[in-house]
């Protein structure tokens, strides 16, 4: 038997990007949007948690901050799972029979 996790003990690594390591540094949004070579509202969508953290934004991250993509990818992955397996009752697909 799988154990289940509650959706909410999976966040979304943006909120948390921005609490842990953007903030802590000092840097606003549209200064870090520019070092990342990204526009202002993308970056922000991405912190608010609005849009996922791709693999070009986890990279970037990871080359400014030294928090490792894999993890930050991770945390997206689970964090999308999570959204999913809440509403998991909705998906209706039987399974299918094993060919002889």
């Amino acid at each position: 038997m799988a154990v289940k996790i509650h959706p909410s003990i999976h966040v979304h690594p943006g909120p948390w990007l921005k609490r842990q390591i953007v903030a802590p540094h000092g840097i606003n949004v549209k200064d870090l949007a520019t070092h990342f070579g990204v526009s202002r509202q993308n970056l922000s969508n991405v912190l608010n948690g609005h849009t996922a953290v791709s693999a070009d934004m986890a990279i970037r991250f990871e080359k400014a901050f030294g928090v490792m993509a894999d993890t930050l990818l991770r945390m997206q992955s689970a964090h999308d799972l999570a959204q999913v397996r809440g509403r998991e009752s909705e998906i209706k697909v039987a399974a299918l029979a094993k060919a002889a």
